[in-house]
């Protein structure tokens, strides 16, 4: 195992960064529910991996309404977790082994639970404890409706009213997301001061950097007015709630706190953003470092999507010299070897629905190939948790043990996120797997399949055809070969014409090419196989195949 170095100026243009969904990667007491102890428990894993960074989904102090992402205190860790000790104990130990620590940062909305949120319902209207929030009596003859029409990310109205001391019906607060995460006013100086305190607490304990939880709906319109969800809006219309210009001013101060540091820290932003010119303004010099390319994870498995959706994506990064990001799947979609074993095989949550078929053979196949892609193309590539093991969606979880507010702000329509969430499997026969202890005294806290056992980090180590055993390979490549991670990027082209094959050349002696179309093609001109995903017979490559290559 070759340990990086950490003090890599500018790490985060091709790191290899590996999400931690805590509640769900190692339980080590016992009770069902991942925590820090376990993650520590599995850093040696980690770094044989070959990961240069952890980013952490929320840890900190949390009712769990929205699976952490509803924060009740940014500076204390969740005891379901462990404590605060333990977080800086472990990103001390990371960093010994040459890994670095992201921690989750949610700035547009915190928890019901959160002391603000508790002294603004106990101030009443008008009060300046509700300035921090966006509470608004109601229209209608008794304030019996909703402020605007504007809807939550998780079904329904984005308002609930609140109820007053004498059990009399109250003011409206927004909640672009569950009702148990009220937005914030990023109006209010102390909402943006408390942010920038968040963050050097953080840095203070050696965290490299920040990913931004929803990073363009912090700021709103003030009028708070109708938005038309039917029609289409013409490019360049300002939005009530989302990709609003004072965002920039809000990152620019924090990007200041980030520089301040001797060590570099990164500013990492969630951007859901259809136009790519809106989307490159975050990635300025003096804002956001990276952002993540939603374009490329929702992609169908299509030469010629893909192929579009690599070249723009660079083509806007270029000019304001940002570093793309490169990512798979999350801990909010659908599992690759499941998405890419469907007839439709993009992402879209409109789209996500129960019983829809799934090819998972050749759902893991093109998840090989797509691997081996996504880890060659020019900038930092991110791994969810359990990608490098193939695990599969989980679709039938019992109903009564579904937790995701998506599913239940739905009716059960939407099928939820807790199938991509399910605990990881670490070694044995049956659940739970290796994730909790012999002497564990509950179950994982969602159902892990009983047909999992091939698919264990133990049952795949050392299996020269697993998937853990490409990813650490890949990624040991991926680290030993200067012209992967940051840098440019050829697309190569053959004498006869090859539309469904992806090939592009990183510097001048290595080459990735992938195949998908439904028969063998040949290979490039090449001195050596570096790596493939799969069987090259006579020296062709399949089709949903992926293979590197040392060229002369």
């Amino acid at each position: 195992m070759e340990t990086p170095t950490v003090h890599e100026p500018q790490w985060w243009r091709g790191a290899a960064i590996y999400q931690v969904y805590v509640r769900s990667f190692a339980d080590a007491g016992g009770d069902g529910v991942g925590d820090l102890a376990g993650v520590r428990g599995r850093l040696p894993y980690l770094a044989d991996l070959g990961v240069d960074a952890l980013w952490f989904t929320p840890w900190y102090s949390s009712p769990l309404a929205d699976g952490g992402y509803d924060v009740a205190d940014y500076r204390e860790i969740d005891p379901m977790f462990g404590t605060l000790a333990e977080a800086e104990k472990l990103i001390s130990e990371a960093l010994d082994l040459g890994i670095r620590t992201i921690v989750d940062i949610v700035p547009n909305h915190v928890s019901s639970a959160h002391v603000w949120f508790q002294q603004a319902l106990e101030a009443g209207p008008g009060s300046p404890e509700r300035a921090r929030f966006w509470f608004r009596p109601g229209r209608g003859e008794h304030g019996e409706l909703a402020p605007n029409n504007w809807r939550s990310q998780f079904g329904g109205s984005a308002w609930t009213r609140t109820t007053e001391p004498d059990g009399t019906p109250g003011e409206w607060y927004l909640h672009r997301f569950a009702p148990e995460q009220p937005d914030l006013n990023w109006e209010h100086p102390e909402i943006r001061q408390e942010h920038e305190d968040i963050l050097r607490f953080w840095f203070d304990r050696g965290a490299a950097g920040v990913r931004i939880d929803s990073a363009a709906e912090l700021v709103k319109d003030p009028a708070l007015p109708d938005y038309d969800y039917d029609t289409p809006h013409p490019a360049g219309e300002p939005h009530p709630y989302v990709d609003r210009d004072e965002l920039h001013d809000i990152y620019r101060s924090w990007r200041a706190v980030a520089d301040s540091y001797p060590q570099p820290r990164a500013l990492i932003g969630e951007l859901w953003l259809p136009d790519p010119l809106r989307f490159a303004q975050y990635l300025r010099p003096d804002e956001l470092h990276t952002a993540f390319n939603f374009s490329f994870l929702a992609c169908p498995w299509d030469a010629e999507a893909l192929r579009a959706v690599i070249t723009n994506t660079l083509a806007v990064h270029a000019p304001v010299d940002a570093p793309a990001t490169w990512v798979l799947a999350n801990h909010d979609i659908t599992r690759t070897a499941t998405r890419y074993g469907r007839q439709n095989t993009g992402f879209d949550f409109a789209d996500k629905a129960h019983g829809i078929p799934t090819d998972l053979v050749l759902g893991t196949r093109r998840a090989r190939a797509a691997a081996l892609l996504s880890l060659a193309l020019p900038g930092s590539v991110y791994l969810y948790q359990g990608e490098e093991l193939a695990l599969p969606e989980v679709e039938d979880i019992p109903a009564d043990r579904i937790e995701d507010p998506m599913y239940h702000r739905t009716g059960g329509t939407d099928p939820g996120r807790d199938g991509c969430r399910v605990p990881i499997p670490w070694d044995g026969e049956a659940p739970p797997y290796g994730f909790s202890p012999a002497t564990a005294v509950s179950e994982p806290w969602l159902p892990q399949p009983l047909d999992w056992a091939p698919l264990t980090a133990a049952a795949q180590d050392g299996d020269p055809d697993s998937m853990l055993t490409l990813y650490r390979r890949a990624l040991r490549v991926r680290r030993n070969e200067p012209a992967l991670g940051d840098g440019p990027m050829e697309w190569l082209e053959s004498a006869e014409p090859q539309p469904e094959v992806l090939a592009f050349r990183r510097g001048p002696h290595f080459a990735c090419v992938v195949n998908l179309s439904d028969h063998a093609v040949p290979l490039p001109e090449h001195s050596d196989v570096l790596l493939a995903c799969g069987p090259l017979p006579d020296g062709v490559l399949p089709p949903d195949t992926a293979v590197w290559l040392r060229t002369t």
